[in-house]
Parts: C-alpha cells; structure tokens; sequence
C-alpha cells in the first residue's frame, strides 16, 4: 500500500497551492509516499495576521480528520491548528515554520526569516521565543507584499534578495527561512543570489513527513520479517 502525505495551504489561494505542489515535485518518486497539496476553500485568501491563524486552526484540525493521510503538513508559517490537528488524527502532524527553522539551524549557527508583512513578525516572534529557538534567530524581515501579491514575480524576487541581503550583512544569518509558503517559487534562484542556504519550509517540513512514513514502514517490514 503507498503511503501518503497531505500538505494543507490553510487559505484559500490556488496559486500558492500550485506552486507548493510544484517546489515539492523533485520529493515526489515512484517508491515513495504519495504526495497531495490541498487548500481550505473556507480559509482567507492569506494568513496575514493573528486572527487570520485563529481562524483557520479550528478549519485545519477538521481537514485533517475529514481526509486520512499517513502524515499531515500544516503549510502555513504560522502553524494554525497545528496542536489541535494532531488531537485528531494518530498520523504525525508537522507544521512548516517549526520544520524549516529546524532545518536552518542545521545548516548555520543562526538564521533569519523574510516575512511577508512587517505585521506578521510580532506574530512570528512569539512563536520563535515559544519554541526556544530566539537565541538562534538573527533577525525577521519583510517584504511588505501580501500573499496575493507574491505571484508579482520579478518584484517579489528583489525585494525578498534585499531584505535577504540585510539579513546575511547586517543581521548575521548563516542561512535563510522564507516566512510563507506562497515564496515557494524563489527558493532556488535567491538561494544563488544570496550564496547562503535558503529554506523553503514546506519542502523542509515534507523532508521530516517522509522520514517518519518510510521509518513507520521499515519497521513494518521488520515486524514482518521477525514474526
């Protein structure tokens, strides 16, 4: 039986589910997991302040338990209903900010974010200094675009280059956490203009789903072949 993992875009932007679907395509391979991308009809166009991830959490848990997957990924940097989506399923549930701030860590001694909107990094903070990682972040920056503005391309790419560069120079990041999922598309091309290694979240977050659902089947197949 193929295993399958469900990335929820908790709003209700297409666009920025294609283009997860599409940064997630090189994870996707004939062995592995089945890979679904889906978006909250119900949700706000973006999430773009606090009650915006208020209001999606409880929307989140209920797409979670409406559509069993071997392993969930809340795809907004926000985590909404992350707590709550794992009360309703036994599947794991991974949420991309804590996923991709891990991941920096990895591969620097400190990390910054590029944020969609200078509103979103009171909300981003605390949700850093929650997790204890507040000594490792160098600095949360943004862009001053919406979530529907991200699709504007080449401005979108030098303003997230800027605010990146301000980040390395100024700030001291070793690498470099895109603070929304709709970014998905810039990864690689900031990534070479930057020369620093740049996490797109929800790939990082997709990384630890898969390493949970092939462990479960390796040890599956240990359980088989030890009875």
């Amino acid at each position: 039986m193929t295993e399958r993992i469900l990335v929820i875009n908790p709003n209700s932007n297409h666009g920025v589910t294609r283009a997860m679907s599409e940064a997630l395509e090189s994870f996707r391979f004939a062995e592995g997991p089945v890979i679904d991308c889906i978006d909250i009809a119900a949700g706000p166009p973006g999430i773009e302040s606090q009650a915006d991830a208020d209001a999606v959490a409880p929307l989140v848990a209920q797409a979670v338990a409406a559509d069993p997957a071997d392993a969930y990924v809340v795809a907004c940097f926000s985590d909404p209903g992350l707590y709550a989506a794992r009360e309703a399923t036994s599947s794991p549930v991974l949420g991309i900010a804590q996923c991709g701030m891990h991941a920096a860590m990895a591969l620097g001694a400190s990390f910054g974010i590029i944020s969609i909107l200078q509103r979103s990094i009171p909300r981003h903070l605390r949700y850093v200094a929650s997790l204890h990682l507040s000594p490792r972040l160098a600095g949360d920056r943004a862009i001053e675009l919406t979530v529907a503005e991200l699709a504007q391309g080449p401005v979108v790419l030098e303003r997230m280059a800027q605010v990146g560069r301000t980040l390395i120079d100024q700030d001291g990041a070793d690498a470099i956490v895109m603070g929304c999922a709709g970014m998905a598309a810039y990864r690689a091309t900031l990534e070479h203009r930057l020369g620093v290694p740049v996490i797109d979240p929800t790939q990082a977050a997709v990384v630890d789903a898969m390493r949970l659902v092939l462990t479960a089947r390796a040890r599956a197949g240990e359980a088989r072949r030890s009875a």
